[in-house]
């Protein structure tokens, strides 16, 4: 896929997620486009690729959540589930794509590699720094 191809399917896929709608009877999303955020700025990217979904603290509580078919992970409590050890490596694999997770294949939940690929114009070493940004941030927050 070429440059303005990815940047389609990602503006696509991410649109989905972002924005939710919540009337009394049927939460829906609406579409938004991914904006460029800095990576050397985790709390930032967290805000706007990752909370409308997950939570401001992780707990899979966003806005937009109850418009999902499948719930969001609770971000906040991967350490707990792990015996006490964040799982930074399995964090790091998902966030840079290379992980197979049904929910980051779905319509709903994007594949965050090639979106930060097509954000950092293709540089292979930002989509690292935003995934090993994003990957700190979220252990700050873990509940032990």
């Amino acid at each position: 896929m070429d440059g303005r191809g990815t940047l389609a399917y990602a503006v696509m896929v991410m649109g989905v997620l972002v924005a939710t709608v919540v009337t009394a009877q049927q939460p829906s999303l609406k579409k938004v486009s991914v904006h460029y955020i800095s990576p050397a700025s985790p709390q930032e990217m967290y805000t706007s690729y990752c909370a409308a979904c997950h939570g401001m603290g992780g707990r899979g509580n966003g806005p937009a959540a109850p418009a999902l078919k499948v719930p969001p992970s609770d971000l906040a409590t991967l350490a707990k589930r792990n015996n006490g050890t964040y799982p930074s490596n399995h964090v790091m694999s998902v966030l840079e794509g290379k992980a197979e997770l049904a929910a980051h294949g779905s319509k709903e939940m994007p594949i965050w590699g090639p979106i930060f690929m097509e954000l950092g114009q293709g540089h292979p070493a930002e989509v690292q720094q935003r995934a090993n940004n994003l990957t700190k941030y979220i252990e700050s927050f873990q509940i032990k």
